[in-house]
């Protein structure tokens, strides 16, 4: 059985419209969330943490705005700056840029325990958290070394991670449905909030992680 780590019913039911295997469980386990510049590592992070707390398949996702104009803000940062700035507050950021293009993205991992054969998607190996756990007082405390045992399989959880991306502008906003930065988000001449949830759902990076993880469980 796989386990979707969310507290959002309605990633679960996306992700079973993906899925041929039937229903998924949904877990509400609250990870530890690193701080990082780049999706793919919160999110392995996060799937090897709830992996060890639920025992069974996981599948944890992070996801993100990333604005050309102001060097990819808010990115990781998405959730804070919606709870702090508002979504008001990036758009008013971003009018005046010159170039507002932008992207959501959003990262998928899965972690089952055991260990993946290649293809073209990422596998995250770094296991710093489990390395120092089972390293000396010493070793603990030098990074360098955590970073080395990280690679014993006796440490190491390897990660599979699948990415999805979907272009477009940062508007003033516009629509009444879906949720965070969907009104300022235009795709194809309509934001995130002017669309049904079918139509969000087609297009949406996580929609298109959902489709490359889809195919690749299928296999698994």
């Amino acid at each position: 059985m796989l386990t979707y780590v969310t507290t959002n019913p309605g990633k679960v039911r996306e992700a079973e419209s993906y899925l041929s295997s039937g229903s998924i469980d949904r877990l509400e386990y609250d990870y530890t969330e690193i701080q990082s510049d780049d999706l793919g590592p919160i999110a392995a992070h996060g799937a090897r943490e709830a992996y060890r707390h639920a025992g069974d398949p996981v599948l944890v996702d992070d996801a993100g705005l990333f604005i050309d104009g102001i060097d990819g803000f808010p990115g990781p940062y998405s959730s804070y700056v919606e709870d702090t700035l508002g979504v008001d507050g990036v758009w008013d950021v971003a009018a005046d840029l010159p170039d507002r293009s932008a992207a959501f993205r959003c990262v998928l991992a899965y972690c089952d325990g055991e260990e993946f054969a290649a293809t073209p998607d990422p596998i995250d190996r770094d296991d710093r958290v489990a390395a120092a756990a089972t390293a000396g007082p010493d070793d603990a405390a030098d990074e360098t070394s955590a970073q080395a045992d990280a690679t014993d399989d006796r440490s190491a959880l390897p990660v599979k991670l699948f990415e999805g991306y979907v272009p477009g502008t940062i508007v003033a906003p516009r629509g009444d449905g879906g949720f965070g930065y969907d009104p300022i988000f235009e795709h194809d001449g309509t934001t995130f909030a002017e669309m049904d949830t079918e139509r969000k759902n087609a297009v949406s990076h996580r929609g298109r992680a959902l489709a490359k993880f889809a195919e690749w469980f299928a296999q698994r």
